[in-house]
């Protein structure tokens, strides 16, 4: 077995058991014990794992920081996979909220080629652009203020105006997901309570993320994972991830 296979290997026991052990790890994969530590040493380097006594730990990252147009290039093959979930998932005729996230504005380019005739509630203005020439979308802008750094609209003049609609799918974004302490985060206070309030006004509520979002964190929690219905990814997660969604009846795609 290659060290990059074996590294991947002890990912995937440490997001099941939280811990390893050298001496497990070890004959786990036939090598020796100085071999482990140099793989875990690696991984240490690389910021996904602390090492201990005998040993290892996750360490879980808060997420990238970054302005989110330079965002939407970042692993641009599979957050396209996950913008054609979301579009497959879309009925003609009905009414659907595409929050803040670089993820959304491909689920938008996506509707906008497409011909399925929609009225599409958004608060960022990356999105509403997206619309202007389409014949096939209405698009209602929810206003507000003007977040610089998000790119669109939030805090309490957006979710007055939020409050107003019933969308049949609501698709939002996050910077972070754990499931130890079962939240769902972002950066921004005000984002985060606008998040709060499509939450609420949606009939059903789509988390479209990245698989690596299941491994950080930001530092405002703004939903509990049981709040939305289906969480939309671009790989498979591993299987304790998917058991606990199971567990909390939460659709994963």
């Amino acid at each position: 077995m290659f060290a990059q296979e074996r590294a991947e290997k002890i990912i995937q026991l440490l997001n099941e058991n939280q811990k390893v052990v050298v001496k497990e790890l070890s004959k786990r994969f036939d090598v020796t014990e100085d071999c482990i530590r140099k793989d875990l040493k690696t991984l240490e380097k690389q910021g996904i794992i602390k090492r201990t006594y005998g040993g290892g730990v996750l360490n879980r990252q808060f997420a990238p920081h970054d302005d989110i147009l330079r965002r939407v290039n970042i692993n641009l093959e599979g957050k396209i996979k996950i913008a054609e979930k979301a579009f497959e998932l879309i009925k003609p005729g009905e009414t659907i909220f595409l929050d803040i996230s670089s993820i959304n504005i491909l689920i938008a380019e996506k509707i906008a080629k497409g011909n399925k005739k929609l009225l599409v509630i958004t608060n960022m203005i990356d999105i509403i652009r997206t619309f202007s020439k389409c014949d096939h979308v209405d698009v209602i802008g929810t206003g507000g203020v003007f977040n610089k750094e998000v790119n669109g609209f939030v805090g309490s003049s957006a979710i007055e105006c939020i409050s107003k609609h019933k969308v049949n799918r609501a698709f939002i974004g996050s910077c972070g997901v754990n499931m130890f302490d079962k939240s769902i985060t972002t950066y921004d206070i005000e984002d985060g309570n606008t998040k709060k309030a499509i939450i609420s006004s949606a009939k059903k509520v789509y988390l479209v993320i990245e698989n690596k979002k299941f491994y950080y964190d930001a530092t405002y929690k703004f939903a509990e994972i049981s709040d939305v219905n289906v969480i939309i990814v671009d790989e498979v997660p591993d299987k304790k991830i998917r058991t606990e969604l199971e567990k909390m009846n939460v659709e994963l795609i």
